[in-house]
């Protein structure tokens, strides 16, 4: 019966939302993520009502844009998993009923202009509920956790786009996908690869966005993948007036694109970088920064514009710049600020009761120093982190403005 009472609500939700002023096609980048990080939703977790209520709203969103059904079920695919108990193992998609197991469901939708190849464009809409397995947060209770960087601020870019693509920029079909199950390990992209529903020999390339809602003052923005097509590189800086951009080769990394990579599809992820939020209940939608929202969207339509007559873009292999990062025991507790690009790696958000709280660092400071090792990168840092064990103390030197500061750190 609660179940059947939340769905009633949540079909009321999104009517009263159809018989606004506005039609569904409409709808701004804030309209869409106050709806998909509403309380109401409970945190998107995959498998849920409130994932599934947030796949019945892309749907309508997709349909009201002119998109067309591109997958098994309208606009949906689903799939249906058993949850990994080592993080090793491939992900079993083939289960028996009730064998504890949870149905995600990705939302496809396809703008058709009759051209030779296909854009994909892609954002994750699932989320952590309240508080599933990768939640940070460390209170009592449990707390929704509504995601609204993370990533509801992806899926309303992705709309966005799609409204802007609907009349302009022919020279490919374009691809709108919504993933589910990102958080659990890109289960969605993932099975979408194995079992898609276009040729992925037409696939030209993937542009995915994923934690786009805070961009901070200075204007950063990450782009990664840059090196997946020998003209990427060129097309993300000529197209920008508006970023410091930060870049990155790579085509691997912990969101949806990695799919697509491995598929050998030249790869565009697009990041606002970590906050003290990040998967906490504390993502939610008054902290998003709307404008810059908009102008990313802006940002991505140029590029696609630029490559409008390029035609297919050859595929090209990057280092896995993640098989580099050392291994290491301890932490500081703290959140990297990782589109820092000075000297040094600049603390973002401190986590309560660990050890750089506990010996005073701020955000906002820079670690300069740890142990004997000088800092210049986040790879520096992560090395000179390696070389510690629990119970072991050392020094640490940060700038904090024009200071340097040094405390003692016991991991």
């Amino acid at each position: 019966m609660k179940n059947i009472l939340f769905i009633l609500f949540l079909l009321v939700l999104i009517a009263c939302k159809t018989d606004s002023n506005k039609k569904m096609k409409d709808i701004t980048i804030k309209e869409d993520v106050a709806f998909l990080a509403d309380d109401k939703l409970e945190g998107r977790q995959t498998g849920s009502d409130g994932e599934l209520a947030a796949a019945d709203y892309i749907a309508e969103r997709f349909e009201a844009l002119g998109l067309s059904t591109k997958g098994p079920d309208g606009y949906f695919q689903t799939f249906t998993f058993k949850p990994k108990t080592d993080p090793h193992q491939e992900v079993n998609y083939t289960v028996k009923d009730g064998d504890s197991t949870i149905t995600g469901t990705n939302v496809i939708g396809f703008l058709d202009n009759n051209a030779e190849n296909t854009i994909i464009i892609g954002a994750h809409y699932d989320h952590l509920g309240y508080g599933a397995e990768g939640s940070l947060y460390r209170g009592e209770s449990q707390e929704i956790h509504n995601g609204a960087d993370d990533n509801a601020s992806g899926i309303a870019v992705l709309l966005n786009l799609a409204q802007k693509l609907k009349k302009k920029n022919k020279g490919n079909n374009y691809l709108f996908i919504a993933f589910s199950g990102e958080e659990m390990g890109l289960l969605g992209s993932n099975y979408f690869t194995k079992h898609s529903t276009i040729d992925l020999s037409k696939a030209n390339y993937m542009l995915n966005m994923d934690m786009v809602g805070r961009l901070k003052k200075d204007s950063t923005l990450a782009v990664y993948g840059v090196g997946t097509s020998p003209i990427l590189k060129q097309v993300v800086k000529a197209n920008n007036s508006k970023f410091k951009i930060i870049e990155n080769e790579s085509g691997v990394g912990p969101s949806d694109h990695t799919s697509f990579y491995n598929s050998e599809i030249p790869v565009l992820h697009f990041f606002t970088g970590q906050h003290e939020d990040y998967h906490k209940p504390g993502d939610d939608i008054e902290k998003l920064n709307y404008k810059g929202m908009e102008t990313i969207s802006t940002y991505i339509f140029d590029i696609i514009s630029d490559l409008d007559d390029n035609g297919k873009l050859p595929f090209r292999k990057t280092k896995n710049e993640s098989e580099d990062v050392p291994r290491f025991k301890v932490g500081l507790g703290v959140i990297p600020d990782y589109l820092y690009d000075g000297k040094g790696m600049r603390i973002d958000g401190v986590s309560e009761d660990k050890p750089a709280q506990k010996a005073g660092l701020q955000k906002g400071d820079i670690v300069v120093k740890l142990g004997d090792s000088l800092v210049t990168d986040m790879m520096s840092y992560m090395r000179a982190l390696s070389a510690f064990d629990t119970g072991d103390k050392t020094k640490v030197v940060v700038k904090r403005g024009a200071d340097e500061v040094e405390a003692e750190i016991e991991f």
